[in-house]
């Protein structure tokens, strides 16, 4: 009868000291796939990183072994700015909206692609693709996004225009301005001032889905909201544009506006063509090119919100596509309404789920009876 052999153990015992010097040898390697795993401290700088850090590589004695940041953090050490190993949970998306916190915090100045990847302890290309998975826009346009919002705060904080654009990181007023134009909705003065001396008509008409306002300035239609009053829609239609003349369209020369809304009207309760009016779309980049995708559906079809950010070019920015529709200022023309979840349920929608199912509905049965 044969004698079984002995039983082996799965897992040695192992020692701190000889669990420390493996750990040394994948921080001497900059191994990657020890990311997560722990993180070490370097003494002399008060530092602490990932085990893949492309910092200088410290001297073996001067470094201490933590299990996770919270413990480095709690026995005194900060998190490195390199390699942000705080973010270790999730590497690549916490990575790179560290990385979008520091282009927000540095927006106004020059930002190469090949300082942000040092930043991030990658390589351009690498860098380039991973945030763009990861926030749905390229670095370079997530950096303009965020310099257009710092010029706005500026002309709301009574900066001058030059110094709102200084400031924002615009080297020149001629570059200002084609950076903003279209995305304000008017002149950066008249911005700056809250619409002051600008003249934006706007009309309300009652609908089968309750009040619905159309304004318009001077170079299209900025502002298409349902509300549950004109006067609700007044006071919204005022906060985006504090010191804007705000005129009705019949105390205006509102030939224009009379006969969009009558279109507008016409596509929403007889299911019409949706009217070919000029848009004055305000946002980022990725936010028109969404829109723009949207405006190409065909009426009653859908589409899904992975399927919106496939058309756009960025397939991962799914929760961007999202954000995008749910930021469109301007209902029916830019038919957010036709973007569902991937399993086809509704969804958001700004103006409520009763309303998107309506339009969807109705675009349906004129489909079907056409």
């Amino acid at each position: 009868m044969a004698i079984p052999a002995p039983t082996r153990y799965a897992h040695a015992v192992t020692s701190p000291e000889t669990l420390d010097e493996a750990r040394w040898q994948q921080v001497t390697a900059r191994d990657k796939a020890a990311d997560g795993q722990f993180v070490y401290a370097v003494r002399t700088t008060g530092i602490y990183c990932r085990p893949s850090c492309s910092s200088r590589l410290a001297k073996r004695a001067n470094v201490s072994f933590f299990a996770a940041p919270a413990e480095a953090e709690a026995a005194g050490f900060r998190a490195c700015r390199r390699c942000h190993p705080a973010a270790m949970r999730e590497p690549a998306a916490s990575l790179m909206e560290a990385m979008a916190a520091y282009i927000t915090a540095h927006a106004g100045e020059s930002l190469p692609l090949v300082r942000l990847a040092d930043q991030a302890g990658m390589s351009p290309s690498h860098f380039q693709r991973a945030f763009k998975a990861a926030l749905g826009v390229s670095p370079r346009e997530y950096q303009a996004a965020q310099r257009l919002v710092r010029f706005k705060q500026g002309l709301r904080e009574g900066s001058s225009v030059l110094e709102a654009g200084l400031d924002a990181g615009f080297g020149s007023t001629s570059r200002l301005y084609d950076m903003v134009d279209g995305s304000l909705g008017m002149t950066p003065s008249a911005y700056r001032a809250g619409g002051e001396g600008e003249h934006i008509v706007h009309a309300t008409r009652e609908t089968a889905l309750g009040p619905l306002m159309m304004a318009a300035t001077k170079r299209g239609v900025c502002f298409v909201q349902f509300g549950e009053s004109a006067e609700a829609l007044l006071e919204q239609l005022a906060r985006e544009f504090p010191k804007a003349a705000l005129l009705t369209a019949a105390l205006a020369s509102a030939a224009p506006l009379d006969a969009w809304m009558a279109a507008l009207a016409a596509h929403l309760e007889r299911a019409a063509p949706r009217p070919d009016l000029p848009l004055d779309m305000r946002g980022t980049a990725f936010q028109i090119s969404v829109w723009r995708f949207l405006m190409s559906v065909t009426p009653g079809d859908v589409v899904s919100y992975s399927e919106v950010a496939t058309a756009t070019g960025k397939p991962r920015a799914v929760r961007a596509a999202a954000s995008a529709c749910a930021a469109n200022r301007i209902a029916l023309l830019i038919p957010c309404h036709r973007a569902l979840r991937a399993d086809g349920s509704l969804g958001g929608y700004r103006w409520g789920l009763e309303r998107k199912r309506a339009l969807l509905d109705a675009e349906r049965r004129h489909r079907a009876a056409g």
